[in-house]
């Protein structure tokens, strides 16, 4: 079997896939993209919008991340990722939408690209003004998580997509002054990252 990831491996998105094939224990390649060849025929190729990350799996072509994560839950063995019941199920998929399509702008695109990427791979100064247009959704997203998350992990006692998804976008977002703010008293997300803290595949994915 031929299992390769391409995308910059820094990239949130990235991670969240690596992240779950690694729970998977799926043996694969981290092709790593620089930024600057996402517009090249050769990645165009593999991910029309040029974007990432993107899965070529024994020459079956796979592009984006929730995409990647539910073939690879469904087409290998080990820990399923996504949980039993209609309610939980649901909760993971309303989770991941909140990431989609409201999260990853603010958190992760705007505050966490500004304070962190900006500065130490671009060596410019953070945008203020895009950091402070950001701050009112950003704060809607995490009020939105603590009040719908069950713990230990988002959606009861078993890791799924959702925390796959959502880990390294809050990872980037605490390491910065505003993030901090943000959280603060989100007892849930707190505990929440805690939790995921402690195994092997977030230590190794995201924190390392």
């Amino acid at each position: 079997m031929s299992l390769k990831l391409y995308g910059v491996a820094g990239s949130p998105y990235v991670q969240a896939a690596r992240l779950g094939l690694t729970e998977k224990g799926v043996d694969f390649e981290m092709v790593p993209v620089p930024p600057n060849e996402l517009k090249t025929p050769e990645h165009l190729a593999r991910h029309p919008f040029g974007k990432m990350p993107a899965l070529d799996h024994d020459g079956f072509m796979l592009y984006e991340t929730q995409a990647i994560l539910r073939y690879a839950d469904q087409s290998f063995p080990g820990p399923l990722l996504e949980p039993a019941t209609p309610q939980e199920t649901a909760r993971m998929n309303q989770i991941i939408g909140i990431v989609d399509c409201y999260l990853h702008r603010a958190w992760s695109g705007d505050i966490a690209f500004e304070r962190l990427v900006a500065p130490r791979f671009f060596g410019r100064a953070p945008d203020e003004a895009r950091i402070e247009a950001a701050l009112p959704q950003a704060r809607v997203c995490a009020e939105a998580l603590e009040a719908i998350i069950v713990g230990p992990y988002l959606t009861g006692a078993g890791l799924t997509l959702a925390d796959v998804h959502l880990v390294p976008h809050y990872n980037y977002l605490r390491q910065t002054a505003e993030g901090e703010a943000i959280l603060a008293g989100k007892t849930k997300l707190t505990q929440w990252f805690a939790q995921l803290c402690e195994r092997e595949s977030v230590k190794a994915v995201v924190l390392g």
